[in-house]
């Protein structure tokens, strides 16, 4: 069963005030489309990856998932309920965490600011302050439970945006760059929560594409607007870049007779003499049989084999090919 379901969902911001700034000469800027035609479909219990350069589409898409902002074209369907017709029903069912977020109250401290939110999704106060006290724990807040939201680091009013959206424990989750601003520690710790959400949905943006290969199944890569491609991250890696870099170290063989032998088996390597070893550099085609020639070769003149190193090919390939 499909937790979320977008179809053909456009989204264009129309200029503000046109008559009026052509009647007073005034530059009238175009419509901009933020969303063209997009389709995708995110399964119950799925961590669904949403990567693409600032101002490709994401923050629009994801309000319009969370019926922040309506769409110009197209439909969404959340656990069956549209999120137009049906906002109401589809903003029970969503927990929602932001880049930058602004709704929390400076004054309040962070227990607080939960405790209000609480309240606003029919939690009792007993409730509320028991599952208050398990986030904490589980974001590693308690030291910051008690001190104003004014007063919190940048990456912990991120992880309070987090604790906000897991509050009333929502069956879908968007989270819109969930471990920006945090610091390598906390983000891990971050990551592992996103894991521990068993049958949640989530869809998850986020400029660290190693965080999008750790976290997510299925990743979705949108540029100006549109879609241009739903895989795995390994069969996106495999789409858009054929080949990988190599480097072989080994000892106890010349410098002089490795180049000569390989001569006859790569068109172009390097090779470079690092004292007590020598590394053996190239590039092949993915999933080719060259790295097992080589090895194969090598073993046979007697090289002792110390490292393999392969660069394997990042998302930032793939979403570098989509600009």
């Amino acid at each position: 069963m499909m937790s979320i379901v977008v179809e053909n969902l456009s989204k264009t911001y129309p200029t503000s005030f046109p008559r009026l700034k052509k009647f007073f000469r005034l530059p009238v800027k175009p419509a901009v489309e933020a969303l063209k035609n997009v389709s995708f479909e995110i399964g119950d219990g799925e961590i669904f990856g949403l990567i693409g350069r600032n101002g490709a589409g994401k923050t629009t898409l994801t309000k319009i998932i969370a019926t922040l902002v309506q769409p110009t074209a197209g439909k969404v369907r959340v656990k069956t309920f549209d999120s137009v017709r049906d906002e109401v029903r589809v903003r029970s069912l969503i927990g929602l965490a932001t880049a930058e977020e602004r709704s929390f109250y400076w004054r309040l401290t962070a227990e607080q600011n939960l405790l209000f939110f609480a309240r606003l999704y029919g939690l009792k106060d007993a409730a509320a302050k028991k599952r208050i006290a398990e986030i904490f724990e589980q974001l590693e807040l308690n030291e910051l439970a008690k001190r104003r939201f004014s007063e919190l680091s940048t990456g912990n009013k991120q992880r309070l945006a987090i604790a906000r959206a897991i509050l009333p424990q929502p069956p879908i989750l968007l989270l819109d760059e969930p471990t920006r601003s945090l610091d390598p520690l906390a983000a891990q710790t971050m990551r592992d929560l996103i894991l521990s959400f068993k049958g949640v949905s989530i869809l998850l943006t986020s400029h660290n594409l190693s965080e999008v290969e750790e976290l997510c199944r299925r990743v979705a890569v949108i540029s100006k607007g549109e879609i241009r491609a739903v895989d795995t991250p390994s069969n996106l890696r495999r789409r858009n870049k054929q080949t990988q870099t190599v480097k072989i170290t080994v000892s106890g063989v010349s410098e002089n007779y490795l180049r000569e032998k390989l001569s006859a088996k790569l068109q172009n390597f390097i090779v470079e003499n690092h004292g007590e070893t020598i590394s053996i550099s190239f590039e092949r085609e993915a999933d080719d049989d060259s790295l097992g020639e080589i090895i194969s070769f090598l073993s046979e003149n007697r090289a002792k084999i110390t490292d393999i190193e392969t660069e394997k090919p990042t998302l930032l390939d793939v979403l570098e090919s989509y600009e």
